[in-house]
This record gives C-alpha cells, sequence and structure tokens, in this order.
C-alpha cells in the first residue's frame, strides 16, 4: 500500500490511522552545529503530566509503562537522528497528549540546521513517513522547541505541527508542563544556554548524563558542558546514604609529608534523601 506523506505547515494537523508511532527528529551536523536532544511529555486533559513520571528525555529514556521510550541516536545519510516511539494505543484513558520536543545542548537553534520532524508507523518502520515538519527557530534564541505534539480525538489520534520555542531551555519547557524543578543558590548558565543560572538537567541531583549504550548507535553523546575537571589527588570515599566520610589522606609524594586532612563535618541532622524521578538542580 502506498503511503502518502504529509509535509505540514506550522498549525496544521494530520489524522493517524495507527496507533504505534516513531517521532524521529532530523538535522544536518557539523562544526559550531550543537548537538539536539529528542524529548516527550505525556499530558492529561489538563495539558500537564500526572508525575515526574512522564518525562521521558536522555536521563529518563523509558516511561515506566513501556509505552513511550527514546531510542538510541543514530547517523543516517541525510544528519543525525533522535527518535521517541510511541504506543498510543496502549496508553492510559488519563494521557490526552504526548508533545515531543528538541533541545539543543551548547547553543541555540540558530546554529542547527535542516531540523525537521518526521512521523513514521511504527508497525511498518520501512514505508515512507506519515508527515513531516520543517521546524524553524522563530527567533534563534531557543534552545528548546516543541516539534509537534500527538493528541486523541476521540477514539483516534492525531499529529499537530507546532513549532514553539523557549529561551529557557529544556527547564524551562519542562517546568510550563509542570515537571518538578529543584533549584539550588549558585550563579551560572544551564546547559541548554538559557537564564536559569546554573540549573544541571539531571534524572537525581548525583546523575550524570550516561553515554547511551546501544550496539546499533553510530554516536555517542558528549560528557555535558560544565562537568568538572577530575582532581589529580585521589578522591574522597563515596559517601553512605548522604553522611560524609571522614577523608583519606594522599600518600607521601617523593617522600615529601603532605598536610593533614581536615576532620569530616558534623552530619547534617537537616539531610533527606532526593524524591525520586527526573529532577533539575543546580550543582
Amino acid at each position: 500500500m502506498t503511503v502518502m506523506t504529509h509535509a505540514m505547515l506550522k498549525g496544521s494537523n494530520v489524522p493517524l490511522d495507527t496507533a504505534a508511532v516513531r517521532a524521529v527528529l532530523r538535522w544536518t551536523p557539523g562544526p559550531g552545529v550543537p548537538d539536539v536532544d529528542a524529548s516527550a511529555l505525556l499530558l492529561g486533559v489538563d495539558g500537564r503530566v500526572r508525575s515526574d513520571e512522564d518525562f521521558v528525555f536522555y536521563n529518563q529514556p523509558r516511561h515506566p509503562s513501556g509505552l513511550v521510550r527514546r531510542l538510541p541516536k543514530k547517523r543516517v545519510a541525510e544528519g543525525l537522528t533522535d527518535t521517541v516511539e510511541a504506543d498510543l494505543g496502549g496508553l492510559d484513558p488519563s494521557v490526552d497528549q504526548v508533545v515531543i520536543a528538541a533541545s539543543s545542548d551548547g547553543d541555540t537553534f540558530r546554529s542547527v540546521s535542516d531540523l525537521r520532524i518526521l512521523l513514521y508507523d511504527a508497525t511498518a518502520p520501512d514505508r515512507e513517513p506519515l508527515a513531516l515538519f520543517d521546524v524553524t527557530a522563530e527567533t534563534g534564541e531557543e534552545t528548546a522547541i516543541i516539534c509537534g505534539e500527538l493528541y486523541r480525538r476521540g477514539d483516534t489520534w492525531k499529529f499537530r505541527a507546532v513549532g514553539q520555542g523557549y529561551p529557557t531551555g529544556l527547564v524551562g519547557l519542562a517546568t510550563d508542563f509542570g515537571i518538578s524543578v529543584d533549584e539550588g543558590t549558585d550563579e551560572g548558565t544551564d546547559q541548554n544556554g538559557g537564564e536559569g543560572a546554573g540549573q544541571d538537567v539531571g534524572a537525581r541531583p548525583d546523575a550524570r548524563r550516561a553515554p547511551e549504550l546501544d550496539p546499533d548507535a553510530t554516536v555517542v553523546h558528549p560528557t555535558p558542558v560544565g562537568v568538572p575537571p577530575q582532581p589529580t589527588a585521589p578522591p574522597a570515599p563515596v559517601p553512605a546514604y548522604g553522611y560524609p566520610q571522614p577523608a583519606v589522606s594522599a600518600q607521601p609524594a617523593y617522600g615529601y609529608p603532605q598536610p593533614a586532612a581536615a576532620a569530616a563535618p558534623a552530619p547534617d541532622p537537616n539531610f533527606r534523601m532526593p524524591p525520586m524521578g527526573p529532577q533539575f538542580v543546580r550543582p
């Protein structure tokens, strides 16, 4: 059966006759071009997430239901891709929309060329895309963009081309949809180039963005900007359950005595374990 690809304009929509889709973000890499990350938010009828688990992104690549997941990045003839796959037919009825977004790592979308979203029937991956939408930055200052949204209409689903940008990066976009954000007090610049000073986009305060370990992937995500250099002296032991441990003094170098290690601080009586789910905290 021949499938016609709908070339979409901003604000247009198209009905879907399949309940399993693959949304592929594709762009042209090159010198000075920031990396692009795909993400998805599962929204209720009120337009907000039901919990932090409804955010699928690089530090939380699979929804607990297993019905929405982020696939590894790949290099294709036309450029690089990052993909979100969704089994819409199996989603809980309380999920009314699935928003597909892109965020840039290290610069704005002014520096990203040929960004587009292609929507495929996930049950027939060899077919032509059902729809495509060329995503263009409106101001050039965006560090996150809603590329499109999958939404219910009765018993069916539709896809709408959106193209709405956020200069506040993935943190600002996630916050608008109800994702909880923990913020510290340090000043700085977030990794998406927005104004959320010093915000670190991560799953937990102690989590770092990990490379994607898929054997078919041809692109490994770089270490995020802002990761501090490793110390030359042996590191202190990892804290157990959040309580500071005594520091381990380094061995004398070439026979010269080293300064004594400082005494370990007393346990913090206000310590509490971080909440589950994706957190955005300042380092």
